[in-house]
């Protein structure tokens, strides 16, 4: 018996999505000929591929508040990343686009290369004889090659401004503008020791007016149309595998499965759960505190851009505030999917499960015709109660409720002296 309680508690969170899916089955709507609507290939394909840009956004808010953080600045890193791959796919010559991506570039290219660099030395360090090398020599010649490298891949960036860039130069491109704003974040939360809510908030803040200067004073949208003012190899990041299978809910899924292979098996992600649950004893025990925290905001911008990529190929449009409210979004699927806001505990199948759990929602909700401001309501109900359950509070609001009994009962007392009187007086 305790057993199926452990298993029961362990697996509440899938039944809660089987309960949802089953009520979305028992709820739809039928087509003309009599099929469930709900359980339609082209439906759920929807689902899939709407849940994708939250999803791919929630996989870097997983790690974030893992650490015990918060990113509040994803929807308008987003909305910059849809701008600026809107602009790169229409335009021809020099833009803002190309102002934020060639040092951006540079900068993903410089710390890839030279993390590359600096494990490849570590290697030669521990399987050769270290004594005929020159270790200083060989990571300055390392470093120069490495700075020469990454000024040669934001040159052929930058070269490539005279034509409209094509679906390479884009996913080269917009992920490190993201890459770059979360980095910035990073850095100001560990060397101005701020709060990562204030950082995030003010980056929200500045990123939306970024994206407005970039996409132009008076331009609300910047629209896509493959095969016109764009490349027609655009189309295959919003086509179907197969007919079936959408392209951004595989790579959303793709992305899944790396980092949670990162979180469970690799000493970064040993990192990321030692801070979250104790950044003070992580730092005494020799874990590099600071880098882990501005690698994860890092990794956040770069997958929030990345989204802003499956928004223009979903929507044909970049948008200065397309991602209003999608921090709100992303925190919230990552909630449901199991993951503290106090960080050290949750993982990467739980935001899966959590995104799919509100894709699904607003997807019922969609069938059934209910109104756009009940579907908030609703969800910010599930919302609450999902961080009561998985915060463990049950036992606070039974206290609570006893409490409440007890003030409401009479005073046994009380009651006592009343009859005591009631009888002398007889």
């Amino acid at each position: 018996m305790e057993r199926l309680k452990y298993v029961l508690k362990a697996t509440k969170l899938y039944w809660g999505l089987a309960l949802l899916f089953l009520v979305g089955v028992l709820s739809s709507p039928v087509s003309s000929k009599g099929n469930n609507i709900f359980l339609s290939f082209g439906n759920l394909s929807d689902v899939f591929r709407q849940i994708s840009v939250t999803g791919i956004t929630a996989v870097g808010m997983t790690l974030v508040i893992l650490i015990a953080g918060i990113d509040l600045s994803v929807g308008s890193v987003l909305a910059l990343g849809s701008v600026v791959c809107a602009m790169l796919l229409t335009n021809e010559g020099w833009s803002a686009a190309y102002f934020l991506g060639v040092p951006a570039v540079f900068l993903l290219a410089f710390l890839l290369l030279f993390g590359v660099a600096a494990f490849g030395l570590k290697l030669q360090s521990r399987f050769t004889n270290s004594t005929h090398d020159n270790p200083p020599a060989n990571s300055k010649v390392a470093a120069i090659l490495v700075l020469v490298a990454a000024f040669a891949i934001a040159l052929w960036i930058a070269s490539s401004s005279d034509a409209k860039a094509g679906v390479l130069l884009v996913l080269l491109v917009v992920p490190a503008v993201g890459f770059m704003l979360g980095t910035v974040n990073g850095l100001i939360i560990v060397g101005g020791r701020l709060q990562p809510f204030i950082v995030t908030l003010a980056m929200m803040v500045a990123g939306l007016g970024i994206a407005r200067l970039t996409a132009g004073q008076n331009t609300a949208v910047w629209p896509v149309y493959t095969g016109s003012n764009a490349t027609e190899n655009f189309e295959a990041l919003r086509s179907l595998i197969f007919g079936i299978v959408p392209v951004p809910g595989v790579i959303f899924a793709g992305i899944i499965v790396l980092f949670w292979v990162v979180l469970k098996f690799t000493k970064f992600g040993r990192y990321v759960y030692a801070i979250g649950g104790n950044e003070e004893a992580a730092r005494l025990a020799g874990v590099p505190v600071w880098r882990v925290k501005i690698t994860v905001y890092a990794i956040s911008g770069y997958l929030a851009a990345l989204a802003g990529i499956l928004y223009v190929a979903q929507y044909r449009q970049g948008k200065p505030d397309a991602g209003m409210g999608l921090e709100l979004d992303a925190i919230a699927a990552v909630v449901i999917g199991g993951t503290s806001l106090m960080g050290g505990r949750g993982s990467m199948i739980g935001t899966l499960v959590g995104v799919l759990i509100f894709g699904f929602l607003s997807n019922i909700l969609q069938l059934n015709n209910i109104d756009s401001n009940t579907q908030l309501v609703l969800k910010g109900v599930i919302i609450i109660v999902a961080v009561l359950l998985q915060e463990r509070r049950s036992s606070g609001w039974l206290f609570f409720l006893s409490q409440l009994r007890v003030r409401n009962q009479p005073d046994r007392s009380v009651q006592n002296q009343q009859v005591d009187r009631q009888r002398h007086g007889e």
